[in-house]
């Protein structure tokens, strides 16, 4: 029996634990932060995440859906809100079951530490701080945070499933099993919250519930996720500096002329959107390059911890759940889990690097492509080559969001080849060139 020790009690952390106690592993978690069954989250960090089929497959793999059920809401697409607060709303996809999720972060992961608080192969500690992580003699230093006590022990096979902020990385690159760095964004985010419609009427949502709602400003944009309850959890993308830049929002009087003249029917629903600047944090975006996500053949990065993103195509998530189930399969066909930390970073590298530049470019297809009408022409195309050769032809967001079964890299490879051929049919080929196109492209 495998003994597993996990640095990072977030959804990856805790999923992963469920998955391999589930497979007969004793698991032992540890958190630095306080356990959220006993203290609220902080506000403000925590943008709302989306759910997708890759994300899923890895909680039904755990048995985990009908507990979170209650707390998810269905998106079917994208709602725009133009500068005159004309909305037009835009599915992701072609049938019912092409949707996406809203989740709260908090909400997702109390539920999956309630569920491994539950199973007996599990150990949570909280407040526990890792210090350092040594591979080649398989010890780890950490500290108790309510009393300052530093421990020292040793491991059988340790998973670093502790963010974009990753101690056990640092750890391995200060001994030269890793290389590490990071690209920041020029752009920040705020969180606002609006709150559910005080008149009690309808809904108890002031915009429509089953839509991702964006502002889109090109250089910058606002979007907005539901809640249950009837809140939305709204996040500001803006630059750090420049001419329209959180650098010019300081005073009470910018940040209200700011988001009335940019988002004026957002603006009139926000709660006290200057009491909200000064409270939460601005936070930074970026994208971590890691090479050498595992050492020595005890020691593994998953997550955040090994390919951190920027959150614009609501993969973080749903890539480090399917990091846990990829994880799972390699150790249960492997002779040895050291076998299984080598195949893992051999088999996921190219799809981390993938789904990451995917994500950065759909930042520029949200705040900015979006309302273009030939942003409106091509994916009106895309659709109809869709439904003409399905199953061929599926558009690059579908692939990534709603076929788990084709893996990043292929579907940005496939993205490519299919922009080509649009590109194509929109400068004059006849129709009739379609089928040839495909069949050029191999597919």
């Amino acid at each position: 029996m495998n003994r597993f020790t996990i640095i990072g009690a977030g959804p990856v952390g805790t999923l992963l634990a469920l998955l391999l106690e589930q497979r007969g592993a004793r698991v032992r978690v540890l958190e630095r932060r306080a356990d959220p069954r006993l203290a609220a989250s902080a506000r403000g960090r925590s943008i709302n995440l989306a759910l997708a089929a890759r994300g899923i497959a890895a909680l039904e793999r755990a048995g985990l859906m009908p507990q979170l059920a209650p707390q998810l809401l269905c998106m079917r697409g994208r709602m725009l809100h133009d500068a005159g607060g004309t909305q037009r709303f835009l599915p992701y996809g072609q049938n019912a079951g092409e949707v996406i999720f809203a989740v709260s972060r908090e909400a997702l992961n109390r539920t999956l530490i309630e569920a491994a608080g539950a199973r007996t192969g599990i150990e949570l500690k909280f407040n526990a701080r890792c210090l350092d992580v040594d591979p080649a003699a398989a010890t780890l230093q950490w500290r108790e945070e309510s009393t300052g006590q530093a421990h020292q022990e040793g491991f059988e096979l340790l998973l670093g499933t502790d963010g974009a902020g990753s101690a056990v990385r640092a750890a391995m690159v200060a001994r030269g099993f890793s290389e590490a760095t990071e690209a920041l964004l020029a752009h920040d985010y705020r969180e606002l919250v609006i709150p559910s419609d005080p008149s009690g009427q309808g809904s108890g949502f002031v915009f429509a519930p089953d839509a991702l709602h964006i502002w889109p400003r090109g250089g910058f944009m606002l979007i907005a996720l539901p809640n249950p309850g009837g809140s939305f959890t709204a996040t500001l993308f803006l630059p750090r500096s420049g001419a329209v830049s959180f650098e010019r929002l300081t005073t009470p009087a910018a940040v209200t002329e700011f988001l009335g003249r940019e988002f004026p029917d957002a603006a009139l629903v926000i709660d006290d959107p200057v009491a909200q600047f000064a409270q939460h944090p601005q936070g930074r975006l970026g994208t971590l390059y890691c090479d050498g996500w595992q050492a020595a053949g005890r020691v593994l990065l998953l997550g955040d911890a090994a390919h951190a993103i920027v959150p614009f195509h609501g993969q973080g998530l749903n890539c480090g759940f399917e990091d846990c189930l990829l994880l799972e399969r390699l150790l249960a066909a492997a002779a040895a889990p050291q076998a299984a930390f080598g195949q893992f970073e051999q088999a996921r590298r190219e799809d981390a690097r993938a789904i990451a530049a995917m994500a950065l470019e759909n930042y520029v297809e949200m705040r900015d492509a979006v309302r273009s009408p030939r942003f409106a022409e091509r994916r009106a195309l895309s659709q109809a080559l869709e439904r003409d050769f399905p199953g061929r032809f599926i558009p690059r967001y579908s692939m990534v969001m709603f076929h788990p079964e084709i893996p990043y890299a292929e579907a940005q490879r496939r993205g490519a080849q299919q922009e080509r051929i649009v590109d194509a049919l929109l400068e004059g080929a006849p129709p009739a060139a379609a089928a040839l196109l495909l069949a050029q492209a191999g597919m």
